[in-house]
This record gives structure tokens, sequence and C-alpha cells, in this order.
């Protein structure tokens, strides 16, 4: 490896404040590294200067004002690219109604690299993207400018929401796709700090690198939505879906993680990831049979909580339920495609009345959710309420006053979305409980 590009601090741009794009530089600067984070957003810029975080994630805080006083962080509106080292396309690829990638931002940002880069750089596509994506940003710059020496490489994320910045300095492996060794020295510098630990890197081609993100996010999304399936036969066999996940997970060929059945999945990664994925095999005149699968068998998990509240509670109008939860999961503020908002919608189909609380996600839940009742905390949703839902696994939800919630709610009925409490010691403290596949 060339010694210069090792012991240097590398100047790097990251394009998107979003989820990935504000973890990524916040831990690149970590690093030791200068760090330009760029966005459009006028007012976030001005947020994340006065030190507001626009998003919950623990530990990004300290790490974004740590690294804003030691100078190694800054956040600007304006594109500023002169002498980068390596700039980070980390923009938003929202799903179009054809069930594509828009990846209109991605190419603006390319642009944005060309007409502004001065010295050799090393575009890096962050961006959860379709194969190929690396080719047509390619060729965006070096239409735009013709004079600069580039490469562009694929560096897909693997960021779980709720503990992105654990995974990003202890990641599982960190993927680069390049075909120039020149990047490749690069990146291996950039990361040096981290594999230097005994993290693995793995380096291969563009279009694979592109594909391991999509095909790692639908299988993972594709044994929640086979454990959600088995869950219903339990229920119908009287087998308990715990049990089964624990002998499956058992198998070493198997494992353990991501065999919990529940509410189904949410969030900006998987439901996205598997119909983009559907769609590109699609594209190629391939099936996507199992991808469309996943994706129906988990919006259907996601209105099975409502009939199980209708057993204990036929006539829903006019009934007040309570909602624990509204993230698609704990540890984040996020909203995007969360089960709750299937749930909700359902139960005001039904002319139920809504009471809802969760820790972190109440803002973004006022901005989506019409006539419901938001309270200060899990008990204030309680009081008067025929049931409760609960659709998020919130550690504070895990051992509750039983006693309390009984003494505020009218009808002590409580469906757990989360298997989060044990149905014998429900069935001990009173209440008339169900959950999923037990």
């Amino acid at each position: 490896m060339n010694v210069s590009w090792r012991i240097k601090m590398l100047k790097i741009a990251v394009l998107g404040t979003g989820y990935v794009g504000l973890v990524t530089g916040a831990c690149l600067a970590d690093l030791g590294n200068e760090v330009t984070c760029i966005d459009v957003d006028k007012e976030k810029v001005e947020l994340l200067n006065k030190g507001v975080i626009p998003i919950y994630e623990p530990g990004l805080k300290e790490v974004v004002q740590r690294n804003r006083e030691k100078g190694r962080l800054r956040f600007t509106s304006m594109p500023v690219l002169d002498v980068q080292d390596v700039a980070f396309i980390c923009v938003g690829t929202p799903q179009k109604h054809n069930g594509d990638a828009d990846l209109s931002s991605v190419y603006e940002a390319a642009k944005t690299i060309a007409k502004k880069m001065e010295t050799y750089t090393v575009v890096v596509n962050k961006s959860t993207v379709p194969v190929g994506t690396a080719e047509k940003v390619r060729r965006i710059i070096r239409e735009n400018n013709k004079a600069i020496e580039f490469d562009v490489v694929s560096n897909p994320e693997f960021l779980r929401e709720g503990a992105a910045i654990e995974d990003f300095q202890n990641p599982d492996r960190i993927v680069v796709g390049t075909k120039s060794e020149k990047a490749r020295k690069i990146m291996a510098a950039l990361y040096e700090p981290l594999t230097k630990n005994g993290k693995t890197i793995m380096f291969t081609d563009e279009k694979s690198s592109e594909l391991i993100k999509y095909a790692s996010n639908a299988m993972l999304a594709s044994r929640i939505s086979f454990m959600n399936e088995i869950s219903g036969l339990c229920e119908a066999v009287g087998a308990d879906i715990e049990e089964v996940a624990r002998g499956m997970g058992l198998d070493t060929r198997i494992g353990p993680k991501f065999l919990q059945a529940g509410a189904g999945y949410g969030g900006s990664c998987f439901p996205k990831d598997v119909r983009a994925l559907a769609h590109s095999l699609e594209k190629q005149g391939l099936t996507s049979n199992i991808l469309m699968a996943v994706d129906y068998t988990n919006e259907r998990q996601k209105k099975s909580l409502v009939p199980k509240l209708k057993k204990f509670l036929p006539e829903l109008e006019g009934k007040t339920i309570a909602v624990w939860g509204l993230a698609f999961k704990p540890r984040t503020d996020d909203m995007r495609e969360a089960p709750s908002l299937a749930i909700i919608e359902q139960l005001q189909g039904e002319y139920a009345k809504i009471k809802a609380y969760d820790p972190e996600a109440m803002k973004n839940a006022k901005k989506i959710l019409k006539n419901v009742e938001f309270t200060e905390n899990q008990y204030e949703a309680l009081k008067g309420a025929d049931a409760l839902i609960i659709a998020t696994e919130w550690d504070e939800f895990r051992q509750p006053d039983f006693e309390k919630m009984k003494s505020l709610m009218k009808n002590h009925v409580v469906i757990d979305g989360r298997n989060i409490y044990s149905p014998a010691e429900m069935k001990k403290q009173g209440f008339k409980y169900a959950s999923i596949g037990r």
C-alpha cells in the first residue's frame, strides 16, 4: 500500500445528512478524518450547526458534538468539494410506484461532485442502489467533468437503526466494490482503523457489492416473514413459536437471529429493498416469487393483531384502544412503514378511538397520524382503555406495573404484537391476553 495514503488524514465530503449520511460522516470524523457533510436542506444544516440532531439514534449526538468541537466535522448547504480525497453519496433512494428505486438524488449528487472536484477523487456510493448504478454514476461524472481523474466505488451500509454507531465501529464486514487498485488502496486506508482491529473488509466488483446489500436485507426479511407464517400454524395446532424458533436456532446452519415472530417488519430498508430487488429480477425477465411472497406475508402480518383483538371485543366502534409503541422498532424515531400505522388504520376503520404513546417517535407520528390522542407516558394511554396493543418492543414496556395497568383500564385486554410477556404470567395477572404464535 502507498504509505502516504495510510498516514495522512483524509478529507472527506458526505453528500446527504439523512440517517446514513449523518452517521457515516460523524463516524468517519471520529476515525480522525476531516469531514464536510453537505445537504440541500438549509434548515437541517442550520440545526446541525446548532448541535440539534434531527433524528434519534443512541450515541450519535455525542459523536457529532465531539468531532465538531475538535474541528473535524462541519455541515454546509454549499457544495464545497475542493481538494477532497473521498466523496460519499448518502442520499435517499425511495421506492417509485413501479417498485424501482428512485435514483434522481444519486444522479444529482454525482453531477455536483463532477462540477466541484478539482483533484483525483474516490466517489463512493453509500446509498442503497440497484445493480449497475456505479456505472451510471461514473458516466454522469465523466460527462460533467472530462479533465479530472476519479474512480467510483460501491460501499453499501449495513447499519441497524438504534445501533448504528456500534455497527459502524464494530462491523460484521465492510464491503467495497471497485476494479481500481488506486481506489482500493484509499478505501483500505480509510477503514484501516477498523480493519487493524480484526474487522473484515471484503473487496469485490461494483455489481456484486451493490447486490450484496439488497440480497442481505431480503434474506433477513425472508426469515422474519417465514417465522410469521409459521406462527399462524403454531396458533392453529397449539404449538409455541418461541419453542419452534429456539429449536431451529440451535441448528448451526440456521442460527437464532431474525427468527422472532411479531407484527411484521418496517423501516426504510427491508420493505423498500425487498420490492426493489423483486423489481430488478423482473426487469431481467426472471421470477421474484419468493420476494413477492415475503412482502405479501409481511403486509398481511401487520393486519393480524386487530382480528385477535376482535375475539375479545367483537364490536370496536366507540371503544378506546391504547397503542404502546409507534416506531417501526425500538431505539429509533423512524415511522417509515411501521406496523403501528397499519394497526391504527384498521382500528380507525372500525371507528375505535386511539390513545398512543412512544418514547421517541411521537413527533414524527403526529405528522402522519390523524385523530389520535398522544399521551405523555405509557400509563396515561391506558386511562379508560378497553384494550392495549403493543406494537413496538421498547424496553420500558417489558416490566410494567400490572396492577396499575388494571386499575387504569376499563377492560383488561392485551394484544401483544411483540411477544414481550409470558402468557402464563398474563393469565395469572388477570388479563385477557393474545400474542403471536403462542
